[in-house]
């Protein structure tokens, strides 16, 4: 028997289960209006025109959705945490933009083949735990010559070392592929294959900007879903190591001598043609 085989299966619908559990902690809409950028970029970067429809899959509060709403697209929004599409709802609102935004899982898209002329996914389908039945579906649901825009944290940046970090102290599920795949060329050939006709990947930075790097770890300890369920799966015990383990990663990236904190993250944004 090889390595490989001997690699147990992961429950994915439990896995998806407590997914669902951790996004829903916290509140990822107050990490979302920090990571706007990102979703602006990948929108020009698809030079989405007007009279187009736009899926935005995994949308949480709705930041790519809402950025191809302000391009004049027809947009729906899906995510399956209804408390981040009820944000997603009234910034719409505030904003006087037309979006529909539904619950709704990335491996299973309720639409018909080809309905979109866009598909976009920002930091989350990248998290689904079967990747290969999530990118059919992105793949599906695209018609085709359509695009297909992502954006995934690389390995090596910032939120990849984070998790990376995290995992040291609470280990993944064994046998669960890692998210931070969807972050390079070579996976997203191997997830899209013959359903691509062009990939397009460029490495972009995202600076985060924080008082201290003591006050980004409160912030995104209270408000981040996966780092709030790690400090709570180490407990009281393990706090103070994860703690340190965390500053210490922030300062190995961190770019500001006084005192605050300036730390570029590196993400993916990958443009898809479909075939």
């Amino acid at each position: 028997m090889t390595a490989i085989d001997a690699m147990p299966t992961p429950d994915l619908a439990a896995i998806k289960q407590k997914q669902q559990a951790t996004w829903s902690s916290g509140d990822y809409h107050m990490i979302g209006t920090q990571i706007l950028l990102t979703s602006e970029r990948l929108l020009e970067a698809l030079d989405v025109h007007s009279t187009e429809r736009v899926l935005d899959v995994a949308t949480g509060s709705g930041n790519a959705a809402l950025a191809a709403a302000r391009r004049g697209c027809e947009v729906v929004g899906i995510d399956y945490v209804p408390a981040l599409l009820d944000h997603a709802r009234k910034r719409a609102e505030a904003e006087v933009l037309e979006a529909t935004f539904m619950e709704g899982d990335a491996e299973a898209l309720p639409f018909a083949d080809g309905s979109f002329d866009v598909v976009t996914s920002v930091f989350g389908a990248m998290f689904a735990p079967d990747q290969e039945r999530t990118a059919a579906e992105l793949a599906r649901v695209t018609r085709s010559g359509g695009r297909i825009g992502l954006v995934a944290h690389t390995p090596e940046g910032f939120i990849g070392q984070l998790f990376k970090t995290n995992a040291q102290h609470v280990p993944p599920v064994p046998g669960l592929k890692s998210p931070l795949l969807w972050g390079t060329e070579a996976r997203l050939r191997e997830l899209f294959g013959e359903a691509m006709a062009d990939l397009q990947v460029r490495k972009r930075h995202l600076v985060f900007r924080y008082r201290s790097p003591e006050a980004y770890l409160d912030y995104w300890r209270h408000w981040y879903g996966p780092t709030l369920k790690t400090f709570e799966a180490v407990g009281p015990d393990g706090e103070d190591a994860l703690r340190h383990d965390l500053l210490e990663l922030i300062g190995r990236f961190n770019v500001a001598v006084d005192g605050t904190m300036v730390v570029p993250n590196e993400y993916l944004e990958a443009v898809i043609t479909r075939r």
